[in-house]
């Protein structure tokens, strides 16, 4: 906390509620993180992975709001998480406990959702939560402001096997007149000033001060009325940030609270979990500072629209749209090509065409295609080639598991293969063509046979040259 201003710790002195005290808050953000993870439902159940993880020396830790979260210590830490195999097939996110718990409370107040709007998406931690949630059904809007997040985005949706979203590229300010009353669910984990992360990054508040906590609120003030116009009567919108001031938090809100009156209600988060009351403040939102779960600052809040209000519709420029349907020639010609190479089945969802590719869109994108312009939509199933198609890496990574025919190998060649390299292997059957490559049960994805050999066709994007196994 060397590198902290005073200023900062006077702001914080005067909103600490009573029952807790500024040295425990200097104590706390002077220690490290508890590592943490989410398991990812998508591709395993948390049974089986704890107890695989289990034998190789990992011990696990509920966290209390999250189901599939869990702290995490190791027998031998050597190896760094990101670099295990199992980071890298997408079987788990590395994410901290606080950050799991805005999806939680969705999850906790309805059911999955037709519509849901995650209005500031990157990296992808809730969005990849709230798509394991929803179990890959009904449609999921992803959006992302910043260009050069959006890529970051897309790689952890894809290796997490999410399928039914769409991207966009916004200031997410847009949505509340583009698409006024839309949405069944919304979720604003709102930019902002990043008081709570200070036990990750020592210098997140280098360029801290008071006008600056007031100018990122004001930006905060026009999403959150975005997000309102752009919620369904009825439906549920959580804010959240990593930050601690009152005027990123509970003065947001209650901004919202003077602008649209009985139309918005504060839903009470006081028995959300275990201790939860422990965090909770007059208006039932959760201010978790860190002392109290031994995690990083954060703030969440969960509002109901209960009445229609009043919306803008601008309708956008969206220029021509690229796709159309597939015809029922394409559709076979593809189907046929996935059960004989791989022994897969084409999966539900509306089969589009591009110039020579073939997507895969979620169901409920037809509303939006006319209605704003998205910038990727779906899942790349494949590419027309000269002789069948060329499967796209991402369509394996979501439907691999369920393939009849694929090359199952061990952990050695997993490090291996995700190193991009090429697999020595027995061929005396005289294999030949593409061919999915799997590790216990997993699709890291195709190779294809050359004599004695799978030569490796991973990404280049997705080489890896420090993986290690556990």
């Amino acid at each position: 906390m060397a590198n902290i201003k005073q200023e900062f710790l006077n702001s914080i002195s005067e909103i600490l509620p009573s029952h807790l005290s500024l040295e425990e808050f200097v104590h706390y953000n002077s220690q490290p993180l508890r590592p943490s993870i989410r398991i990812n439902t998508l591709k395993i159940d948390c049974d089986t992975f704890i107890g695989r993880m289990t034998a190789k020396g990992w011990h696990f830790e509920a966290i209390p709001w999250c189901p599939q979260g869990y702290w995490l210590t190791r027998d031998d830490e050597s190896v760094q998480l990101g670099n295990t195999l199992e980071h890298l097939a997408g079987l788990f996110y590395i994410q901290e406990a606080s950050s799991m718990m805005p999806p939680y409370v969705m999850a906790s107040l309805i059911d999955p959702p037709d519509t849901l709007l995650d209005m500031a998406a990157a990296p992808g931690s809730k969005t990849t939560q709230l798509a394991a949630w929803m179990d890959n059904r009904g449609l999921l809007m992803a959006n992302e402001y910043s260009s050069t997040r959006l890529k970051g985005l897309h790689a952890n949706l894809s290796r997490m096997g999410v399928a039914n979203t769409v991207l966009t590229h916004f200031d997410a300010q847009v949505f509340g007149h583009t698409l006024p009353e839309t949405f069944d669910a919304i979720l604003l984990d709102a930019p902002c000033s990043g008081e709570g992360t200070l036990r990750k990054d020592p210098d997140a508040l280098s360029n801290w001060s008071l006008a600056a906590v007031e100018s990122i609120a004001e930006v905060q003030r026009g999403l959150i009325e975005s997000g309102f116009h752009a919620l369904k009567p009825g439906g549920v919108m959580v804010y959240s940030t990593c930050t601690l001031s009152r005027q990123e938090n509970q003065e947001v809100c209650l901004h919202l609270k003077t602008l649209f009156g009985d139309a918005i209600e504060f839903v009470d988060l006081s028995s959300l979990f275990t201790d939860a009351s422990k965090a909770v403040t007059p208006e039932g939102f959760l201010h978790i500072w860190p002392q109290i779960y031994d995690s990083e600052g954060f703030f969440v809040a969960a509002l109901r629209k209960t009445a229609s209000v009043a919306s803008e519709h601008r309708p956008p420029r969206l220029g021509r749209f690229p796709f159309t349907r597939a015809s029922r020639k394409q559709q076979e010609a593809l189907s046929g090509h996935l059960e004989a190479t791989f022994g897969l089945s084409l999966p539900e969802g509306t089969l589009m065409a591009r110039d020579k590719e073939l997507w895969l869109f979620p169901h409920g994108c037809d509303q939006f295609i006319p209605a704003i312009r998205m910038q990727r939509l779906g899942v790349k199933l494949a590419e027309e080639a000269k002789h069948g198609f060329k499967v796209s890496h991402e369509s394996l990574m979501l439907l691999g598991a369920d393939a009849g025919k694929a090359v199952e190998i061990n952990d050695d060649e997993a490090v291996t293969y995700l190193m991009g390299r090429d697999l020595p292997r027995d061929n005396g059957a005289n294999n030949k063509g593409e061919v999915l490559v799997r590790w216990q049960g997993v699709p890291l994805g195709l190779a294809k046979w050359v004599g004695n050999k799978l030569k490796n066709s991973l990404p280049r994007e997705l080489v890896r040259d420090n993986v290690a196994k556990v």
